[in-house]
């Protein structure tokens, strides 16, 4: 089945080029079902690259899915042009009166900032709460899981001696759990962080269930009991070429970077990363669309009124 998105949304033709079922407004208008509503709020600066990349792992899943994408008002984006940003994109006051089956919170380049020294946190703090009752389940990538971590549970994050950036090697600890349904005993995926959250602190909590370690990038899939919220401390969504780039931006800034753990073969940036999580990331992102959005919101959970202020 299809997601459905703008009909001129840079991502289509990317996406239909690698057989992603793509249904544009015009078309899904004339389906006669009801589609799940998921929406993407975009934090990171790189939003074109970002939203392919989520709207790939959306589509390779049985279910319709409509897209919405949301930004911040209070913080201006300097790598995303104005157009594509007032034709695709819409702010939090624009989208609160609406309910969704499911909402994504992306991770954002702020890490090493306090939360509350983040320019959008305010608002991003007024989102996380209406996400509460409007959302029937959010998934929240990297700094974005932090921060729900930090706003909902009380998690605080700690700064890494260096920046972990890389493709690690995970178990999951719960293979039963619906999250994780299909997994291999060990699993990959990326990360790229300055700071982490303690295994201690999350096993401390008793509205958490810590779902995935690496001995190596620490935490890696945390959610509540009834998978309303869900936490992914690294970057599934990632492409072949992600961390390539990150890399390579590093270096052009100056900061001299270390080659990104297990990613390059034979750590030579010449050379071309094998993607070792793809299937994974595909795996995932369909059992939370499935047994956490798809099988758990009623018929009518669009339909009844958002709560207003």
């Amino acid at each position: 089945m299809p997601i459905k998105i703008a009909d001129n949304l840079p991502a289509a033709k990317v996406l239909e080029s690698e057989n992603i079922f793509v249904m544009t407004e015009h078309r899904a208008q004339h389906q006669d079902i009801r589609p799940l509503r998921i929406v993407i709020l975009n934090l990171m600066p790189t939003k074109i690259e970002t939203e392919t990349q989520l709207l790939r792992l959306l589509g390779n899943s049985p279910l319709q899915v409509d897209v919405d994408l949301m930004q911040t008002a209070t913080h201006i984006s300097k790598n995303t042009s104005k157009e594509h940003l007032l034709e695709f994109y819409r702010t939090f006051d624009q989208l609160k009166h609406n309910r969704y089956d499911g909402m994504i919170i992306t991770g954002a380049p702020v890490e090493t900032y306090e939360f509350e020294s983040v320019d959008y946190w305010k608002e991003l703090e007024e989102i996380m709460d209406w996400s509460r009752e409007n959302v029937y389940s959010t998934l929240h990538i990297c700094w974005g899981a932090q921060a729900g971590l930090y706003h909902h549970h009380g998690v605080t994050k700690h700064m890494l001696p260096k920046k972990l950036s890389g493709i690690f090697r995970h178990r999951p600890l719960d293979p039963l759990h619906p999250l994780l349904r299909g997994f291999d005993e060990v699993f990959n995926m990326p990360h790229s962080r300055y700071t982490e959250v303690s295994v201690d602190d999350i096993r401390q909590n008793h509205n958490l269930q810590l779902l995935a370690v690496s001995e190596t990038a620490g935490v890696a899939l945390v959610a509540t009991a009834d998978a309303r919220q869900v936490f992914i401390t690294g970057h599934f969504e990632y492409d072949r070429m992600t961390l390539a780039g990150e890399y390579t931006r590093d270096q052009r800034r100056g900061i001299d970077p270390e080659i990104p753990q297990n990613y390059f073969p034979a750590d030579d940036p010449e050379m071309l990363p094998p993607m070792t999580w793809r299937s994974h990331a595909n795996l995932l992102f369909s059992n939370w669309l499935n047994y956490f959005v798809y099988q758990q919101t009623e018929f009518t959970w669009i339909d009844t009124p958002a709560e207003k202020e």
